[in-house]
């Protein structure tokens, strides 16, 4: 009986770690891939010190504010008043998931874990948490509509960023009118879940049954409401201000290297970088984001030297610089939580 209840063991073993190493070769692949875009925008580092010193600090203020509206609407979804062991957990969580590919998982784990030893309730925290990814990603679709007003008026524009604009927009409506059905009405989440569990149940889980996904689902949707409860109203704008303020750091950078492109095509090449930036494949996106948005800002008419100048500054301020200072925050944390 020991025997065979070793080798299922063996197995997955072996499993995990075949799937753990294809996915730091595919990692690899991409970096390498990426490497000739990554090399153009980091060697033009020595630009960074010709670049208006005012502007750029006016980047690094607006993209702090950033942060402290993902920790005020932490706060709303936690249901707590204190700052310190939101916002530490948070940097924390998210210099992690910087330094290693696929980090997410990681960076809500290290929170998670940070959080309970704050002495939160574990499953308000597992809850909370995931309302606020659902909703931040949720107003990241909706920022290509600010863009659509200028484009419709007749601003010239390229074509993939017009797409862009016409796709996020398309897709934000969709997300909302789902989104609206699936909290007043149960009967969507539930066709929903008894269609992924007949799927499931006849193809990659037929030797483990699954059951109660659409009650399961059912009980994530009252776990949003719960979360966010009367301040919804807060938790919709600090989500829209930490990408708002987070695009306009990306402005402030373009305007330290002298360019002044329409901020309405800014904004649609900022939103396609924000998406990149969720690829799992490298650590925060990295390459991913720096090809992107160099490529994506051109088309929105800033010139090739600016658009790499501006991206490195852009990334400085919002992915490089707040690792440091989330490995301070996990220091702080764990001063005042031994």
């Amino acid at each position: 009986m020991q025997e065979v209840q070793v080798e299922p063991l063996r197995r997955r073993k072996v499993k995990r770690i075949a799937g753990r190493t294809l996915f730091m070769l595919v990692a690899f692949a991409s970096l390498y891939l990426l490497w000739p875009s990554l090399t153009e925008v980091f060697t033009s580092w020595r630009s960074l010190f010709e670049m208006e010193p005012g502007w750029f600090a006016a980047a690094l203020l607006v993209e702090a504010a950033s942060f402290v509206c993902i920790w005020h609407l932490q706060r709303i979804a936690l249901q707590t008043k204190s700052w310190h062991p939101v916002a530490t957990s948070q940097l924390a969580g998210n210099a992690l998931g910087r330094v290693i590919p696929g980090g997410m998982a990681a960076s809500g784990t290290l929170q998670y874990q940070m959080l309970i030893r704050a002495g939160l309730p574990s499953g308000r925290i597992a809850s909370a948490l995931a309302s606020v990814s659902v909703l931040l990603f949720g107003t990241v679709l909706a920022l290509p509509l600010l863009s659509l007003p200028a484009i419709i008026g007749g601003t010239p524009v390229a074509k993939g960023l017009a797409q862009a604009a016409y796709l996020g927009a398309g897709v934000f409506v969709l997300v909302l009118i789902g989104g609206i059905l699936v909290f007043v009405w149960d009967r969507p989440l539930k066709v929903v879940g008894r269609a992924a569990t007949w799927v499931l149940n006849r193809t990659i889980r037929r030797k483990h049954h699954v059951d109660g996904l659409a009650d399961r689902l059912l009980h994530e949707r009252d776990s949003l409401r719960v979360a966010f409860g009367e301040r919804w109203k807060g938790a919709v704008v600090a989500a829209g201000g930490r990408w708002i303020l987070d695009y306009l750091a990306l402005l402030a950078c373009l305007r330290a290297v002298g360019a002044e492109p329409n901020p309405s095509l800014v904004l649609l090449a900022f939103v396609a970088a924000a998406f990149l930036g969720m690829i799992p494949l490298t650590p925060g996106g990295l390459g991913f984001v720096e090809a992107g948005l160099t490529g994506l800002l051109a088309l929105a008419g800033v010139s090739a030297g600016a658009a790499v100048v501006a991206t490195l500054a852009y990334r400085l301020v919002s992915f490089w610089l707040p690792i440091p200072a989330g490995g301070v925050a996990y220091l702080m944390f764990r001063h005042r939580y031994p």
